[in-house]
């Protein structure tokens, strides 16, 4: 028993020494570094990083595989969507130009391209005329065909697209999913988004641009808008129907066709001095039938005598030829216009008619040719306009009331709401339209001449605009117009606008006009 502390006291000797032996094994030994911490991302970064690789992704997918080849009629077109903050639709006929619709309103467009005329179809449209009267039936179903494939196309390519570069960035097959999806329920927003602003009507009133905008008879005449063109797929058959019988026709494009029920008027303003205006409008006096011109004034820069020389044209325009005096013209250039034939000064509420429109108007009341004078401000054109308007009541009550009255200001031409149906003013060098609150509808012109000399003061020359404004020849009033935009100086692009007048749009009763004196 005597034994058992010593034997313990000797193990519990030894214990001591491991320590320190390992102490000394392991000091030469570097500490472990202190773990560093990762700082992650903030939860928005993250969302916002994600939704840019989905953009990207699906951009991408479109881009490769998201067309379809459509046979529509004779033509072989190309149908895709399109990444778009306006949306819309965009049709391509090469190598005419391009026509624009305001379809639908959401973050994509859809392209139309017309990729070539297939001459074995065409050939049998030449050579039986009597298929032309089934095209816009087979034209319909081909386009329904096609956008159904359109849309499945572009579901499996935006997926696919976001999907792939998914992975490529995250490296996570979760996270790649997660990118699919999102692009999916974007693709169906989006596709919601166009449903619900779907717009059938929209093919009224087309954008054209290159040599299309030359063919103005592809949508037909003021009249045949308002009673043929009434749903968005019938009237894209007589598109394609139209531009087939173009192509097969000639090479060069038609004339509009004049409707003999239909008054042509073409308002031009702001020429500026700028020489080229006179073959602009020359031209389309010619291409449009136009029955009269009607000119809101500052055809002059200084309106001085030795300027006179300038206005001899218009005596050779082939229209009778409407004026009012603007603040860049002088009453001696007044007086020199009253000396030309075919030419008719409207000033103080006179009236005339011509080609069966009255029209009646007043100059403006200022002469400011040099900018360095302080105009009179707003108030003299305000008194001209209320003695218009004064003229204007008197010719109603005389039993020949004024279908059109003419101003440069539009603050003078504001002052005739409710006692004429239209009023044309300039001044402003912008085309706008509006509905005066008694119902008189005010249409102001751009500048013909390209704001003349002032066209290279700004960044971009300024375009040169007009407008054809159709008038029913019975009812005499307007019943569609054309906004004409060609580019400026050194330019060459061109563009036609259709509108038309609320009352004329699809749905409206038979017969109904407004009339100033109740509201729009």
């Amino acid at each position: 028993m005597p034994r058992v502390p010593v034997a313990i006291t000797k193990v519990l000797g030894h214990l001591p020494r491991a320590p320190r032996a390992l102490a000394d094994r392991y000091a030469t030994r570097r500490p472990h570094p202190e773990p560093e911490l990762v700082t992650q991302p903030h939860p928005w970064t993250r969302a916002l990083g994600l939704v840019a690789v989905v953009l990207v992704g699906a951009w991408l997918g479109l881009l490769v595989v998201g067309n379809v080849r459509v046979p529509v009629g004779p033509m072989n077109t190309t149908m895709t969507l399109r990444p778009s903050l306006t949306g819309g639709t965009k049709i391509n006929v090469s190598p005419l130009g391009a026509l624009q619709f305001a379809s639908h309103i959401a973050p994509v467009r859809l392209d139309v391209n017309v990729d070539q005329l297939d001459p074995e179809r065409a050939q049998a449209l030449v050579d039986h005329p009597e298929r032309l009267s089934g095209l816009q039936e087979e034209v319909t179903q081909d386009v329904t065909d096609g956008t159904l494939d359109l849309a499945l196309r572009s579901v499996v390519a935006v997926v696919t697209g976001a999907t792939a570069l998914g992975l490529v960035v995250y490296r996570r097959p979760r996270r790649a999913l997660a990118a699919g999806g999102l692009a999916l329920t974007l693709l169906a927003a989006s596709g919601g988004t166009a449903y619900a602003t779907w717009n059938p009507e929209s093919v009224l009133e087309p954008k054209f641009s290159g040599l299309l905008s030359s063919a103005p008879s592809l949508v037909g005449n003021a009249r045949s808008i308002v009673t043929e063109f009434d749903v968005y797929q019938k009237e894209l058959a007589r598109l394609v129907t139209n531009v087939t019988k173009l192509y097969d026709a000639t090479s060069t494009l038609p004339a509009y066709a004049p409707d003999p029920s239909t008054i042509r008027v073409l308002h031009v303003s702001d020429v500026h001095l700028n020489p080229a205006s006179w073959k602009i409008i020359a031209s389309l006096v010619a291409q449009y039938k136009v029955d009269v011109i009607v000119d809101s004034g500052d055809t002059m820069d200084h309106g001085t005598a030795a300027e006179n020389g300038f206005l001899d044209p218009i005596e050779d325009l082939g229209a009778p030829y409407v004026w009012v005096r603007g603040n860049h013209d002088s009453r001696v250039t007044q007086s020199y216009l009253e000396d030309l034939k075919n030419v008719h000064v409207l000033d103080d509420g006179e009236a005339v008619t011509i080609r069966g429109l009255r029209f009646a108007g007043t100059g403006d009341p200022q002469f400011t040719p040099d900018r360095s004078q302080a105009p009179g401000g707003d108030a003299a054109n305000e008194l001209a306009g209320a003695r218009l308007a004064s003229a204007l009541r008197d010719q109603k009550a005389a039993g020949t009331p004024v279908d059109v009255v003419v101003a440069h200001e539009p603050i003078a031409a504001r002052k005739t709401d409710g006692e004429v149906p239209l009023a044309l003013a300039g001044h402003i060098h912008q085309q706008t339209t509006e509905v005066l609150p008694y119902g008189t509808r005010l249409r102001t012109e751009g500048s013909t001449g390209g704001s003349g000399l002032r066209a290279v003061e700004g960044k971009h020359p300024d375009p040169i605009q007009t407008s054809i404004l159709y008038f029913d020849r019975d009812t005499r009033r307007l019943q569609a117009w054309d906004e004409i935009e060609l580019g400026g100086l050194g330019l060459t692009t061109a563009e036609v606008r259709r509108h038309l007048v609320e009352e004329n749009q699809p749905g409206a009763p038979d017969g109904e006009s407004a009339s100033p004196g109740t509201s729009p």
